[in-house]
């Protein structure tokens, strides 16, 4: 058991897009700006939000996950990445009470629980007024275990407006209002698209962000908020658990990393890392062929379909890919790195061939065809994971593999979740693993082990294991 003194807050919402990210990133970039060092987490399993704050704060993000990584885990990832003098930003996801569950099982309230953190409740307070104070009144009744620093109003339209909301909320809750954020086109400020908002790396004008951010922070009483953060009570968590993994020390495993690509939980890469491997990122959009001597291959996911022109046009690399893996190189692929794989992506009615190591097409629908968090059961011989593991991951695509016919060979029957066809996941092709499933390897510590040791046999010239064990 450790204690930690590192000041904290979380950064709720009454509900989904109540602004929450906004105000998060503006509360970063104060703070950076009046010179404290400043971390940022991200709860669930969002990349780009958790991208978002690791723009705004300079430093890798983590995800926070309760239903993926158990509450211990959560609280000392937490505790061994926060900054002892400065602003730890836990940034909810959803409303505050929402989880996976009606008891709101790994909601953002349980989680400021378990991390003993104040909560700074966002309000999107467009046509309401004393409403508002019925919204956080009900919040803090709801647990009272919940400790509120006060609220931010956002989408406020005038003055009258402000003072109105600021009255009700004092007189009925107790609690203070601590900033206000005008009505202004948030698609302005962080435009959106399919899977929510666009990437750091894609933004037009990030300079320019900084600098509305910064501007919104003038009717937020920032030292306040500080203070706050920095009164937070000592945490007691549980020592990191110390994973065990195979030695990396001479492999070499490359990672797709460019616009394309992005979706990497920053735990994945350092597993990796921690273990002697050497990682080689490789932009697809702009390489013309895949390092030579690679171990193993990682593709997350990410947008290759709105840069599907593009990724396509590079033919030599899909070659070189595919040509890679008729040699057996191991290749580990999420999500993006499925479409990535299969022969074309179907986007906006036009067709874009691909690299063709699976056997199938992918479509990019009008709307999510899964969504939320996924539990699978290894339940055939595949060269990452033994059979009987239980995965659990998460899964957010609009794509959809087309089946030609025949069913590819899959690893993994579904629990929970969608997959990728016909209540299975895991599609095994030779030494690839393709799936929808995003894992987060401070969860899941096979993952990582699955990758080295796949690797190691690779890089010393031998078959790789179809596990089943």
């Amino acid at each position: 058991m450790t204690t930690h003194g590192s000041p904290r807050l979380v950064v709720a919402g009454a509900s989904g897009d109540s602004g929450k990210t906004l105000v998060s990133l503006a509360l970063l970039l104060a703070a950076s700006y009046r010179g404290l060092a400043v971390r940022a987490f991200k709860k669930g399993p969002d990349y780009i939000d958790a991208a978002w704050l690791a723009w705004a704060s300079g430093h890798r993000a983590r995800n926070l996950d309760t239903f993926l990584m158990g509450f211990d885990r959560a609280v000392s990832s937490f505790a061994l990445h926060a900054v002892p003098n400065g602003l730890n930003l836990v940034e909810g996801n959803r409303g505050l009470y929402d989880g996976v569950d009606s008891r709101g099982t790994h909601s953002t309230a349980e989680l400021a629980k378990a991390i003993a953190a104040p909560v700074l409740l966002v309000l999107n307070a467009t046509k309401v007024t004393r409403t508002a104070a019925a919204w956080v009144l009900g919040c803090q009744r709801l647990d009272p275990e919940v400790r509120f620093a006060g609220v931010i109003l956002n989408q406020v339209s005038t003055a009258r407006h402000e003072r109105t909301l600021r009255e009700a909320i004092l007189s009925a809750c107790g609690i203070p209002v601590l900033g206000v954020v005008p009505r202004i086109a948030r698609a302005d400020l962080l435009p959106e698209r399919h899977l929510g908002l666009v990437t750091p790396e894609e933004h037009p004008c990030p300079g320019k962000l900084r600098q509305e951010l910064l501007r919104l922070t003038t009717a937020v009483d920032i030292e306040r908020i500080l203070a706050i953060a920095f009164a937070a009570p000592a945490l007691v968590s549980q020592d990191s658990p110390i994973v065990d993994l195979p030695d990396g020390h001479g492999l070499t495993i490359g990672y797709l990393k460019d616009s394309a690509f992005t979706f990497y939980y920053s735990e994945n890469l350092e597993a990796l890392e921690f273990s002697g491997a050497t990682l080689v990122p490789i932009p697809a959009l702009s390489q013309s062929a895949l390092p030579e001597a690679l171990d193993a291959l990682y593709i997350g996911g990410g947008f290759p379909e709105t840069h599907a022109a593009k990724l396509s046009a590079n033919r030599t690399f899909l070659e070189s890919l595919r040509a890679a893996v008729q040699l057996g190189l191991p290749v580990y692929a999420e999500c993006g790195g499925l479409m990535l794989l299969s022969r074309a992506i179907l986007w906006q009615e036009r067709r874009y061939p691909m690299a063709g190591v699976l056997p199938f097409e992918v479509e990019v629908c009008p709307g999510p065809q899964g969504h939320g968090y996924t539990e699978l059961v290894v339940d055939r011989p595949n060269p990452f994971f033994s059979k009987g593991l239980i995965l659990r991951g998460h899964e957010f695509h609009y794509s959809r593999v087309l089946l030609g016919g025949s069913v590819p060979q899959t690893a993994c029957s579904v629990v929970r979740g969608t997959g990728c066809c016909e209540h299975r996941d895991g599609i095994v092709a030779g030494n690839v693993w393709a799936s929808y499933t995003h894992l987060n390897a401070l969860a899941t510590p096979e993952w990582a082990a699955g990758m080295l040791n796949v690797a190691r046999q690779f890089a010393r010239g031998r078959p790789v294991n179809q596990l089943s064990h």
